[in-house]
């Protein structure tokens, strides 16, 4: 690779909020000025272009895009030979086949002919291929739930909570994958040493932000005869912070846990002796 910058895609759509939402947060400015598809982005060594999610992915396998934010159901679409670097856990999908009612209850049998909608063609594909039906596949391109009954008999979409496939009377019948936006690399970019060192500093920051998401700041303090009861309990990323509070009366422990125990882990805390809880919201981890 000649090109000095290393060329970041961002996607538009659906996902830019959240990816520059995570940006901003790793502290990393991205300006969209009047010239909306080529932002500037504040970390010296990357030049940014806005594109569609699924041309970020051929544009990354094309290798005229070195790293870029695209969802993981459109990297398995289009096959693209690309190397995940990190898992944002932003826009969660999954991906289903969804049928009316009736046809769903009674179940996709063998042998009986069906249509199948679906922009996603090469998963659409292997799932009728898998389950061994005798289906035509139809492309759509968007809007796939409203082709059932009369143009399609099954189709296969992304659906975040399911309340699209309900309000059109349709049953999900299987999931083919999960899916959520994901920061990708083209493999010729990590061998060249100046592309991979930027965006491994990248991913670091990144991974830093979604981290802390996932993890609050819980202090508390105990006085010292229970003090080993109730570290024994907390879950931690090594180990806890503890220190003597003033007047030696007991310690301090400071410790960062994943949020979703909160509601079993606290009421514990308080049953091993401590006391003055206090849980944050921290800004970054980086383990």
């Amino acid at each position: 690779m000649t090109h000095e910058n290393t060329r970041l895609a961002l996607p538009k759509g659906r996902m830019q909020a959240g990816v520059l939402g995570l940006l901003t947060a790793a502290g990393v400015r991205v300006e969209l000025g009047e010239r909306r598809y080529r932002p500037s982005v504040s970390v010296a060594g990357f030049s940014a272009k806005l594109l569609k999610p699924q041309n970020v992915v051929e544009m990354l396998h094309a290798g005229s895009r070195d790293v870029g934010f695209a969802g993981a159901d459109w990297v398995d679409e289009l096959d693209g030979s690309l190397v995940e670097l990190l898992d944002t856990g932003l826009d969660p999908v999954r991906v289903v086949a969804a049928a009316p009612a009736a046809l769903a209850r009674n179940g996709l049998k063998r042998g009986i002919a069906l249509t199948v909608a679906s922009e996603y063609q090469r998963l659409a594909a292997r799932w009728i291929e898998a389950r061994g039906l005798d289906a035509t596949l139809v492309r759509s391109y968007g809007a796939t739930e409203v082709f059932p009954p009369e143009d399609a008999d099954v189709i296969v979409d992304n659906t975040a909570t399911g309340a699209t496939l309900e309000a059109n009377g349709l049953e999900i019948v299987d999931e083919l994958m999960r899916s959520s936006t994901r920061l990708y690399a083209n493999p010729r970019a990590l061998d060249d040493i100046r592309h991979r060192e930027r965006i491994e500093n990248l991913v670091l920051v990144l991974r830093s932000v979604v981290e802390a998401r996932r993890r609050v700041m819980l202090e508390v303090n105990v006085d010292a005869g229970r003090l080993d009861d109730l570290v024994a309990i907390l879950p931690c990323m090594r180990k806890p912070t503890v220190s003597r509070l003033h007047g030696d009366g007991g310690y301090a422990i400071r410790v960062a846990v994943l949020r979703d125990v909160l509601p079993t882990l606290i009421p514990r805390v308080k049953a091993h002796g401590g006391t003055d809880l206090v849980v944050t919201a921290p800004g970054q981890i980086v383990a």
